[in-house]
């Protein structure tokens, strides 16, 4: 993961990635908030009481709000490698109460088994796919037994998302990775219990049509997905 790119794009990113996804009629605050709302399915389906949240390169803390909305009672770590994009959620969120970390080298700045969620969104198309498997081990090492990893990513196989992070500035040196492969080495850092789920297959002119995407997380041709696993 590159750092200073990162710190770079922190000032403009909200206004990049607006205009970058201004073709699906949604802004920016839709996509935060369904990712969140499906964190808290995934943990209430797998029974966990998620506490201690980790965002995993949370970047300039789109998901903050909804974090606290959805898990009210739950202490949120928000860490990324971008100290700039750090600087921006605390002046976003100023009465927010979130822990905020700044990752450098190869290993997360926590201990052992200290987070019962850990999530990340559209991080790993960033991440050189040689380093996948050893993030998320250290991504398991911190999540507590019986804790939940779930990784959100733009799908490659949807020709709109394609297009879309070509023509973003701050995707300029992504590799969008396959549900498939993701998955695998999600299995290959430790984790168990990996599943796919395929999620938004509608713009928002026929967002009338999206309740009908819950029999439709099968399906691979969805904008994104997100691998969700558990550490047993």
């Amino acid at each position: 993961m590159d750092k200073a790119e990162f710190d770079q794009f922190a000032n403009e990113y909200l206004s990049l990635h607006a205009a970058n996804i201004r073709a699906s009629g949604e802004a920016p605050e839709f996509f935060a908030s369904y990712k969140v709302a499906d964190a808290l399915r995934e943990t209430r389906s797998r029974r966990l009481d998620a506490v201690n949240i980790l965002d995993f390169g949370s970047g300039v803390g789109n998901a903050v709000p909804f974090f606290l909305e959805r898990f009210p009672l739950a202490e949120l770590t928000c860490a990324d490698i971008s100290r700039r994009s750090l600087e921006i959620s605390r002046l976003r969120f100023p009465n927010a109460d979130v822990t905020y970390a700044e990752i450098t080298g190869n290993r997360l700045p926590f201990p052992d088994e200290q987070f019962d969620l850990v999530f990340s969104a559209c991080v790993f198309h960033h991440v050189p796919e040689e380093e996948h498997v050893s993030w998320l081990a250290e991504m398991r090492r911190v999540t507590r037994h019986g804790g939940v990893l779930i990784v959100f990513e733009h799908n490659p196989l949807n020709f709109l998302t394609v297009s879309a992070v070509r023509n973003c500035p701050f995707d300029a040196n992504a590799r969008l990775v396959s549900a498939r492969t993701l998955r695998h080495r999600t299995l290959a850092a430790g984790w168990r219990q990996s599943k796919v789920t395929f999620r938004i297959f509608f713009p928002h002119a026929l967002a009338f049509a999206r309740p009908l995407e819950r029999w439709m997380g099968r399906v691979p041709f969805a904008a994104q997905y997100f691998v969700s696993a558990a550490r047993i």
